[in-house]
């Protein structure tokens, strides 16, 4: 009698932190009365839902998974088991629960819904399509059905036909959590860009201190030049959340924009310092500090640091990064002088683009600023296979046959790098250069040869007559 007493108090005790929102109190207090009384099905799902009120999604689908095992036919239980795993990127785990969920209650379509997400993110826009239309069979106005759906269209660059959906469920429900940002950030893809800015302000009407969106609504003002108003939104945001580092990152682009070098790099540590591992922030703090070369002490120095951390991280978790971040931590490597560590990079790139010219250009740079000539020379010809008219390649191998002093060659591709591209500045000093150590060459040679004939005609001069041998000059 008393453990049941104790429970029960335990559980009041956890509803009044749960409303007061105090998550880590209300879970403490839940987790004595299921020590207390582990078979109680509903305690269970009320620690469930504080662990996902608590963001903790993983924790709060192992306990909605307790609370389904002692109610097995209990569908919304199934339900948020899948949901959860949704949520914590657990995307191949939640579709059997939500499978499940939707046996239990085949006539909700709740369970549909969020097959939409998980297949989406999976890559399975056919599956999720699939989900979508059966979802309307059991309620054509399921505004939820029509965001997810315009989730994967996003995905796929079928913008029109997400706007459309998108508007289709802000006239079904108007207020859907972030329905008019999510239109907005429709159009803007679609190039809409003033209809997305009316669409961000009216969702601000409703949200005024949604950080999201005054996030999302700076970007869209700064790609419309409206640089103020732009800073404006991420001041606003540091009003609300001081250490938000997305906010100070927007500013520092901006500021770098203008011209503004020195606030810019301000900007840029303090998104260091909040977030190390803050995407590009590292790239970006390198890539002023190396185009103000030597104008500021140390900037050289500091530069290659923040790349041998940004390496680092590449080596850790390279495969995630796309190929765009790639190709600038190996430009901005090669910049630096950091050519070895470029070339693994650049390695990297060639492996997801297998065949492309300019990844391959790449790579034959560093191998030749890294001292490995011979598979600059190597990689230089493939490119020069793929793209005949490649002028870098052929430039390169000019200038590496006149390193090896094979003239020949180098004259054979700096003549073809000419016909692409006469005007070329470096290409007309290399020609030059050819032909003034080709001059010179010549001028050696014929040198060489008078001071044979010379010291010859001297030995002839020192010779009785009658001991001279005939050759081809004297006879």
């Amino acid at each position: 009698m008393g453990d049941w007493f104790d429970a029960e108090q335990h559980i009041e005790r956890a509803h009044e932190f749960y409303e007061a929102g105090r998550w880590d109190d209300a879970e403490t207090e839940l987790r004595e009365a299921l020590s207390l009384n582990p078979y109680r099905s509903e305690w269970h799902f009320n620690l469930g839902l504080t662990l996902e009120a608590a963001g903790r999604y993983a924790d709060a689908a192992s306990a909605f998974r307790d609370a389904h095992e002692l109610e097995p036919k209990d569908a919304p239980s199934a339900l948020l088991v899948g949901v959860n795993h949704l949520r914590a990127g657990q995307l191949r785990e939640s579709i059997p629960w939500l499978e499940a969920a939707h046996k239990l209650e085949p006539e909700d379509a709740a369970s549909l819904v969020y097959r939409i997400e998980a297949f989406a993110r999976l890559g399975d826009h056919d599956q999720a399509e699939l989900m979508f239309y059966l979802a309307q069979e059991l309620n054509p106005k399921d505004a939820m059905a029509y965001a997810m759906l315009a989730d994967s269209l996003l995905t796929r660059g079928l913008h029109d036909k997400a706007v459309w959906c998108l508007r289709e469920a802000a006239q079904y429900d108007s207020t859907l959590p972030h329905i008019h940002s999510r239109l907005a950030e429709a159009y803007a893809a679609t190039g809409r860009l003033e209809r997305a800015r009316q669409l961000y302000l009216r969702e601000l009407r409703q949200n005024p201190g949604d950080i999201d969106t005054l996030l999302d609504l700076g970007c869209l003002l700064a790609e419309m030049n409206r640089s103020q108003e732009a800073g404006e939104k991420f001041r606003r945001v540091l009003e609300i959340e001081p250490d938000n580092a997305p906010a100070h990152y927007y500013l520092g682009g901006l500021a770098e924009r203008q011209g503004q070098i020195d606030d810019a790099l301000a900007q840029f540590d303090v998104v260091l310092r909040l977030d190390a591992d803050f995407p590009g922030v590292r790239r970006r703090l390198a890539a002023i500090r190396l185009g103000r070369g030597a104008r500021a002490s140390g900037d050289a120095a500091a530069a290659r640091e923040l790349l041998a951390a940004e390496f680092r991280e590449f080596g850790i978790s390279g495969a995630r990064w796309s190929v765009e971040d790639l190709e600038e931590l190996g430009t901005l490597l090669l910049d630096a002088k950091m050519a070895s560590e470029a070339r693994e990079v650049y390695e990297a790139i060639v492996l997801r683009k297998p065949g492309a010219a300019d990844a391959l250009h790449s790579l034959a740079v560093s191998c030749f600023h890294s001292g490995d000539r011979a598979r600059g020379i190597e990689l230089s010809r493939e490119v020069v296979k793929l793209n005949p008219k490649h002028v870098g390649a052929l430039h390169n191998l000019a200038v590496a046959f006149f390193d090896e002093r094979n003239l020949t060659r180098a004259r054979y591709w700096a003549r073809l790098a000419s016909l692409v591209e006469p005007e070329d500045a470096a290409l007309r000093r290399l020609r030059l250069k050819l032909w003034v150590f080709a001059m010179g060459d010549g001028i050696a040679r014929l040198s060489r040869r008078a001071v044979c004939l010379v010291s010859r005609r001297r030995e002839d001069d020192a010779t009785p007559p009658g001991d001279r041998v005939p050759t081809a000059d004297n006879s």
